[in-house]
C-alpha cells in the first residue's frame, strides 16, 4: 500500500467502470479467485486501521455494510479486527437474505468468529443506532465504486449522521455517496479521514469535490495493479514528481533574445493588480522580458516597485503598431481585462495576433479570466493557445451551468480543448489538463490557493515555460504542477490561511531552478 501522492505510485488513472468491468478478468489471468481478492481488500483496510490504533482492546469499531461486495469487504475487516482484539459491531443495511455470492461467504466467516452483526434494512432504525454508538472508528463499507445516481432521503440522513459522529471514519474503496468515476456527489457523501482504494487509481477520487470527502487516499493494489495497468488502457494520468516534464538548464551563452518577451494584456480600470501579477510571474519563471498593456489609469500602479516591467500602449489601435508586439514570443490576455469595448478590441487584436518568425501565423497565447468569457461569445479556434478556465468560465465556454461542469470535469476539459483547440486547464482541486485527447490530473495545490490573483500567476507561469520548453503540453503540465507545489511549500511552512498570490514568486524562482523540480 502507498500514500496516493507518493512518487512511487503508479500513474495511470481509470474510470470506475473500467475497474468494475476488468478486475475479475485481470484477477483470473493472474490466477486469483474473486473471493481471495475480497480477503486481500479487507486485509489491506484492516492493516491501515491497525496502524492507527495501538491500544486495540480499548478501541470500538462500527462497520457499516451495504448489501453488495463493498459490504463483503466490511465483513472481512470486522472478522480480522475481532481476531486482533478490537471491539467490533457490524451494522448491515439490508436483510440477511439480500446478501449473496462472495459477500455472503465473508459474512458467514465473520459469523463463525462470533462477530456481533445486526441486520437493519430500515434505514431510519439504522440511523438511530449510529447516533447512539460510542464507537471510536466507523468503517464505511456501504457503497462501492459502482455507485451512481442519487441517495434516498433516509440514506442522506444516515450519511449525515455518520459525518456528525465524533468517530474517525475510514471508507472502503470510495466514500459512500461519491462517484469514483467523476468525483461528483448529488447530495451528501461520507467525509472520510482515510479512504483505502483498491487495484488502480479511480480518477474521480483525484479531482473536484472529492477533495472534501476522500481524506488521505491510500492505494492497495492487491497484487493486481501492474497487471491491470498493462491490460487496461488508462483514461487519465496522475502527474506527480515521478513523471512531470523537466525544464532543462539554460545554456551558458543564453541571452534575452534566446528566451524572449512576454506581452501581457489586461487590467481594465480599477484592476491594476491582475496583469501585473501575470507579468511578474512570467519574469520569476524565466521570461527575459515582460511588457504590459493595461488601462492607462493603471500605469503607475503596475510599474510601482517593479522597474523590470515595460509598458505597452493601452489601446488596441496603438498596440497594433507597437514594435514589440511582433517580437513577443507568447501573449497573455485576460487577467482583469473586463468585457467593455476597450476589452473587446484588445481581445480581437490578441486573437488575430501573429508571430513574425513563422510567417505571421503562430504566436502562442494564454487565454484567461475575462478573455475566456469573450471567447465564449464567438467561434475562435486555435491550436496554439492555452485556455485556463475555472468551473464558471468553463460553463460559459460550453454553454452550460457550473453543476454540469462539476458532474464530469473530465468530459468538460476534453470538450473545451476539442471545441476551441489548443490545451485546456480546468482549474480547481485536482486541476485537469487536456489537449482534447489525453487528460492529466494534477496532484499539487491546496485550499489556501482560493485567493485573488492565483489564476493570474498561473497564466504568467504557463507563458514563461512555453518559451523555454519545446512542447506546449509539457510546459502547461509543469506550470500547473509548480504553481500548486509553490503554494504547498508555503502552506507547509506557514499554514494555508493567508497565502497571497504574490507570495508564490520566490518559491517559483526556487522551483524553476531546482533539478527535476
Amino acid at each position: 500500500m502507498t500514500d496516493i501522492f507518493s512518487a512511487s505510485l503508479p500513474q495511470p488513472a481509470f474510470d470506475a467502470k473500467q475497474v468494475q468491468q476488468n478486475e475479475a478478468l485481470v484477477a483470473k489471468n493472474q490466477g486469483i479467485a474473486m473471493y481471495d481478492l475480497m480477503e486481500q481488500a479487507g486485509a489491506a483496510v484492516f492493516t491501515v486501521i491497525e496502524q492507527g490504533f495501538s491500544a486495540k482492546n480499548q478501541i470500538s469499531i462500527l462497520v457499516i455494510c451495504g448489501k453488495g461486495n463493498n459490504g463483503g469487504d466490511g465483513y472481512v475487516i470486522a472478522r480480522m479486527a475481532k481476531l486482533a482484539g478490537f471491539t467490533v459491531n457490524v451494522l448491515v443495511l439490508a436483510q440477511k437474505s439480500a446478501i449473496s455470492d462472495d459477500a455472503l461467504t465473508a459474512l458467514q466467516l465473520a459469523e463463525a468468529e462470533e462477530v456481533a452483526i445486526g441486520f437493519h434494512p430500515d434505514i431510519d432504525s439504522a440511523t438511530k443506532i449510529i447516533e447512539q454508538s460510542q464507537s471510536d472508528l466507523i468503517v464505511d463499507s456501504i457503497f462501492g465504486i459502482g455507485f451512481s445516481g442519487s441517495l434516498t432521503k433516509p440514506m442522506q440522513k444516515l450519511i449525515t449522521v455518520i459525518n456528525q459522529h465524533s468517530a474517525q471514519k475510514t471508507s472502503v474503496d470510495v466514500p459512500s455517496g461519491l462517484s469514483a468515476n467523476t468525483g461528483w456527489l448529488d447530495s451528501v457523501a461520507v467525509v472520510a479521514d482515510i479512504t483505502v482504494s483498491f487495484i488502480a487509481l479511480k480518477k474521480g477520487l483525484l479531482t473536484g469535490q472529492a477533495a472534501n470527502y476522500v481524506g488521505k487516499l491510500v492505494l492497495a493494489n492487491l497484487n493486481l495493479g501492474q497487471a491491470f495497468a498493462e491490460q487496461v488502457p488508462a483514461s487519465a494520468n496522475l502527474q506527480t514528481t515521478a513523471n512531470i516534464p523537466v525544464l532543462l538548464p539554460r545554456t551558458a551563452a543564453a541571452h534575452k533574445g534566446s528566451v524572449g518577451l512576454v506581452l501581457a494584456i489586461g487590467s481594465n480600470y480599477g484592476m491594476p493588480g491582475a496583469i501585473r501579477m501575470s507579468a511578474e510571474a512570467a519574469l520569476r519563471c524565466g521570461a527575459s522580458l515582460a511588457a504590459v498593456s493595461c488601462h492607462q489609469s493603471n500605469h503607475a500602479m503596475v510599474m510601482a516597485g517593479r522597474p523590470e516591467l515595460m509598458l505597452a500602449p493601452a489601446s488596441a489601435e496603438q498596440l497594433a503598431l507597437f514594435p514589440k508586439l511582433e517580437k513577443a514570443k507568447v501573449l497573455i490576455i485576460g487577467p482583469g481585462l473586463g468585457q467593455d469595448d476597450w476589452a473587446q478590441q484588445l481581445f480581437n487584436l490578441a486573437c488575430n495576433c501573429t508571430n513574425n518568425s513563422t510567417a505571421n501565423l503562430a504566436m502562442p497565447k494564454v487565454i484567461d479570466a475575462d478573455a475566456l468569457i469573450l471567447l465564449s461569445k464567438n467561434n475562435h479556434k486555435n491550436d496554439n493557445w492555452v485556455l485556463t478556465p475555472h468551473p464558471g468560465e468553463a460553463a460559459a465556454l460550453l454553454g452550460c451551468n457550473i453543476e454540469t461542469i462539476e458532474q464530469d470535469r473530465f468530459a468538460a476539459v476534453k470538450n473545451i480543448a476539442q471545441k476551441y483547440g489548443g490545451i485546456c486547464v480546468l482549474k480547481g482541486a485536482g486541476s485537469l489538463i487536456s489537449d482534447g485527447k489525453t487528460v492529466w490530473i494534477n496532484s499539487t495545490g491546496n485550499s489556501g490557493m482560493a485567493t485573488g490573483g492565483m489564476g493570474d500567476v498561473l497564466s504568467g507561469i504557463i507563458a514563461a515555460l512555453i518559451m523555454q520548453m519545446p512542447n506546449m503540453l509539457a510546459a502547461v503540465r509543469l506550470a500547473v504542477f509548480i504553481h500548486g507545489l509553490a503554494a504547498d511549500n508555503i502552506a507547509q511552512k506557514n499554514g494555508q490561511r493567508g497565502i497571497l498570490a504574490s507570495d508564490l514568486f520566490v518559491e517559483l524562482q526556487h522551483l524553476v531552478n531546482r533539478p527535476n523540480t
